[in-house]
């Protein structure tokens, strides 16, 4: 089970790690993006960490909409809204829950597909950050379907986010900025798959 206590830590690690890598994260976006994709991801993550305290004693799903409320008035670009929508999604999946099984965080990875898929009008193959989160999120279901514990079900997560934003190299974007330089993207891998691998990490190192 994870609790606020231990989510909050998670969204805490989240934001160093996005802190540590947005250089490499906005490098990723300049030949395809607007450059700035670490940076607008670190600026949200930063002012999440600023109100983490007023939310101490808080259920889940309070925590994750204002984390997807702050992350859409803060972030710029698409990473923003999408992500946004996607913590938005898991708060109203989580409301009023104090603490979370596996098979709940799978049902808000699940509605976060979702979100990200309703909000930018996209699917997998795309060179996308879906293309992280559906492999992760299909690998974590099996995993969890075949009776592994919690951290071989997360690590499997891991693994499949990694290879699908390696995956993005070969795949010709078709949406948002990315798609504007078309055949030239080829070879260049998606910074929202990349951010959200290393998201997932986060969560891995944390439960």
């Amino acid at each position: 089970m994870a609790d606020s206590k231990l989510v909050m830590e998670v969204l805490k690690r989240i934001g160093e790690k996005i802190e540590e890598k947005k250089e490499y994260l906005t490098e990723l976006d300049q030949p395809i993006g607007d450059s700035d994709h670490g940076i607008n991801l670190a600026r949200g993550f930063g002012e999440v960490e600023k109100k983490l305290p007023t939310l101490e004693e808080k259920d889940l799903g309070t925590i994750m909409k204002t984390v997807g409320m702050t992350l859409v008035s803060t972030v710029g670009g698409a990473s923003g809204p999408l992500y946004g929508s996607a913590f938005m999604k898991i708060g109203m999946a989580w409301g009023g829950k104090m603490e979370i099984s596996m098979e709940e965080i799978l049902a808000g990875m699940d509605v976060a597909v979702e979100a990200v898929k309703q909000r930018g009008k996209s699917t997998v193959e795309e060179a996308t950050m879906l293309d992280a989160m559906v492999p992760a999120l299909n690998a974590m279901r099996t995993a969890a379907e075949e009776g592994l514990e919690k951290k071989e079900v997360l690590e499997a997560g891991c693994r499949a986010s990694w290879a699908g934003a390696e995956h993005t190299k070969d795949l010709v974007a078709t949406k948002g900025r990315a798609s504007y330089v078309g055949e030239r993207g080829l070879g260049h891998q998606d910074p929202g798959a990349t951010s959200f691998s290393f998201m997932l990490e986060m969560v891995k190192d944390s439960l």
